[in-house]
């Protein structure tokens, strides 16, 4: 994939969250709205699981009860790799997930997952441009 076409699929999809995030403000205008979440991990999952919980749970006390949150783990509602197109359907409002999982959607997913390797934003240009990166893409 040529580097003008990852931006320009970058810039679009930037550009329907826009979107869909402006559509949401008149439900919670009206005083609140429910959300559904949905996530890849299992409800008890160290670390992952139980921090999704917790950000379920913290979502309605930081919106003072005007957004309520129904959060469902990796196969309680859908399959744990069917999170993406359950919110891309509109059935979930979010999902908790590595990006990575929907790389075979588009390559530029793996981007938004981890840094690799730890770089510095300095290394990681370097890397993208003189270390073979941008070959990888």
């Amino acid at each position: 994939m040529k580097r003008r076409e990852f931006l320009k699929n970058t810039a679009v999809a930037g550009a329907a969250g826009v979107a869909a995030s402006t559509l949401a403000a008149p439900a919670i205008a009206k005083g609140h709205t429910e959300m559904n979440i949905v996530s890849t991990w299992g409800r008890d999952f160290p670390g992952l699981g139980t921090s999704a919980q917790r950000l379920a749970a913290r979502i309605p006390e930081l919106s003072e009860g005007r957004i309520q949150v129904k959060y469902f783990a990796a196969g309680e509602r859908v399959g744990a790799f069917d999170s993406f197109d359950e919110v891309a359907s509109g059935n979930s409002q979010a999902y908790i997930a590595a990006e990575y999982y929907w790389k075979g959607k588009h390559p530029g997913f793996a981007y938004f997952t981890a840094v690799p390797f730890g770089f510095t934003f300095v290394e990681m240009e370097a890397w993208m441009k003189f270390g073979g990166g941008q070959q990888l893409h």
